[in-house]
């Protein structure tokens, strides 16, 4: 599996709520945003059917310290 970087901008307060979220979840705010992103492709998937690709959205999450 490539690892692709991706830049994105962001307002400073969307940042911190997000980071903060990341924080409680035991996360670094680029896993949280993968999660956010996995979670998107399955929900859109559950709707329209599956989208062609391997990577299935649940994998490599990194599980909550909760």
């Amino acid at each position: 599996m490539a690892i692709k970087s991706v830049s994105i901008r962001i307002e400073e307060e969307m940042l911190n709520k997000i980071a903060y979220i990341a924080d409680y979840e035991g996360r670094s705010v680029n896993s949280q945003v993968l999660v956010l992103i996995r979670q998107n492709i399955k929900t859109f998937e559950d709707a329209n059917g599956p989208i062609d690709g391997t990577i299935k959205p649940a994998a490599n999450v990194k599980p909550t310290r909760k």
